[in-house]
């Protein structure tokens, strides 16, 4: 968001606050609903840690000061009347404070993106004991024969086996795909992206 972007919101229309509707940007779940005035939206392009004005406490907050639960900025966009903000983060830990992911219990998400995620922390930590670490240390070549494997049984499972079998086969083949893209420096986004780049195109 540019500052020419920053001059068109209506800060004006709830007394200089803007709620902000924070959502992980890799599962899409909603994880709360936090008020940003003019110098809280700056910090947070700024600095990449979301922060809020609190209207308790009237001063400027950064999420997880004091737990080390930050949100991690990937972008912010505004509504039809630039009143609102969609601010699109990654938690590093439970954002509610009563240790929950989200502020709302139910909030929909796709655990797809989390996996991703997850087998991305799995690279760069590659902790004993995992079997991604595992697939990971067994190289480019030996996952690419994994997804082979797990292709033809997902296929096989199409013509022969229950629906519940081939959705085993499929969520195989999704993670082992996962691990595949990684093992490449890509990701689901990069995928996401350009399925997105076609359908427009």
């Amino acid at each position: 968001m540019t500052p020419e972007q920053i001059d068109q919101l209506d800060f004006a229309k709830q007394d200089g606050l803007l709620p902000a509707v924070v959502q992980d940007a890799r599962s899409g779940r909603v994880l709360m609903l936090g008020y940003m005035n003019r110098e809280a939206l700056e910090l947070t392009l700024s600095g990449g840690k979301v922060t809020f004005f609190s209207r308790g406490r009237e001063r400027l907050w950064t999420k997880g000061e004091s737990s080390g639960h930050f949100l991690e900025l990937v972008a912010i966009e505004t509504d039809c009347d630039r009143d609102t903000l969609l601010v699109q983060a990654i938690p590093k830990g439970p954002t509610c404070h009563l240790g929950t992911v989200s502020c709302f219990p139910s909030a929909p998400a796709r655990f797809i993106g989390e996996l991703d995620a997850l087998v991305a922390e799995r690279d760069a930590q590659r902790p004993e004991g995992s079997y991604t670490t595992r697939l990971f240390e067994g190289g480019t070549r030996r996952i690419a024969q994994k997804v082979g494997e797990e292709g033809v049984e997902t296929a096989l499972a199409a013509v022969a086996e229950s629906d519940e079998a081939l959705l085993g086969e499929a969520a195989d083949l999704v993670y082992h795909l996962l691990v595949l893209l990684r093992a490449r420096g890509l990701s689901l986004a990069d995928v996401d992206r350009l399925l997105a780049e076609r359908h427009a195109g």
